[in-house]
């Protein structure tokens, strides 16, 4: 299932659905008529477990066609408010190498995940604005990034049990502020708002049997600057999890971003930045894209702003 938050008809109480091609049905509602228990947001869903799954999945097996309505008559949200989200540094070889060169970063591979975390107040949903405030940055960079959903508690989880963690997939835009790294920490220059662009769903893990094989890109203004493959992860989705859950619980609707391939901005010669104007494109492949326009902060009214539902 490729499941999802949006709103509708000017209300600002976003609706759980799910999305087939360009067509939205509601989850709540179809399990209102159809007498069904149904948490009615993912966050909830997710928590809910298998039995909660199942019940979504034999509703829109039943949706009647009027159920469905086009996608492009909806406003989608973050898919949800994720409790923490994790990010994951420098776990694509080539971007180790770029970052050395253009970010004074270490040459040699890491030996074990580099990991950093975002907070929940940076999500931001499909379409929502990228804030570029001047007076703190001028070198707001993209990066295209797998995002991991946990489904279940993880902790001090053997490699080999954790995918079974995984609930689904979706993307993240590790957006960062390369000048507000303070004596080498990233939590500022990464965790600002709307600095975790989210979504556009979450596609369940089934539907994705081998994340280690997904085509990723990523587009600034139409122009590809990042082309990948997660084949290329340095550490798998797999080892993350066994890395992160030894010493740190992974809770259900936690997010793993996984890391970014090569082709950010600070690497590109001479380096290019974001800038009030541009539209930035995550793609990856079986999930697809994330679409969000970079706005200018000082003269952005927060009232609208495409976050997901609050947990």
């Amino acid at each position: 299932m490729h499941l999802l938050s949006y709103r509708a008809g000017g209300s600002d109480t976003p609706r759980l659905g799910a999305r087939t091609g360009d067509r939205v049905a509601d989850l709540t509602a179809l399990a209102t008529t159809a007498g069904a228990d149904l948490p009615g947001d993912l966050a909830a869903l997710i928590r809910a477990g298998e039995p909660a799954l199942a019940t979504a999945r034999a509703l829109l097996a039943a949706a009647p066609a009027d159920a469905w309505r086009p996608l492009a008559e909806v406003v989608l949200c973050a898919p949800l408010r994720p409790g923490k989200v994790v990010g994951i540094g420098l776990n694509y070889v080539e971007h180790v190498e770029e970052s050395h060169r253009s970010l004074d970063t270490e040459r040699e591979l890491p030996d074990r995940p580099v990991l950093f975390d975002k907070p929940a107040t940076a999500v931001t949903g499909p379409g929502g604005p990228i804030l570029h405030n001047t007076d703190l940055t001028k070198q707001l960079d993209w990066e295209c990034e797998l995002a991991v959903v946990i489904g279940r508690t993880a902790r001090r989880v053997p490699e080999a049990d954790a995918l079974r963690h995984v609930f689904g997939y979706s993307i993240v835009n590790d957006v960062s502020a390369r000048d507000q790294r303070r004596s080498g920490q990233w939590f500022f220059s990464k965790g600002q708002d709307s600095y975790c662009p989210f979504g556009p769903v979450v596609v369940t893990a089934d539907e994705i049997p081998d994340p280690q094989n997904l085509d990723l890109s990523l587009k600034v203004n139409g122009v590809t600057m990042q082309d990948s493959n997660t084949r290329h992860m340095l550490f798998g989705i797999a080892r993350l999890i066994a890395d992160i859950s030894s010493g740190m619980t992974l809770e259900p609707g936690d997010v793993i971003a996984t890391g970014s391939p090569s082709g950010v901005g600070a690497a590109q010669v001479p380096p290019q930045f974001l800038q009030p104007g541009d539209l930035v494109e995550a793609t990856v492949e079986r999930i697809g894209t994330l679409a969000n326009p970079v706005v200018d902060a000082r003269g952005y009214d927060p009232a609208g702003r495409g976050e997901g539902p609050r947990a």
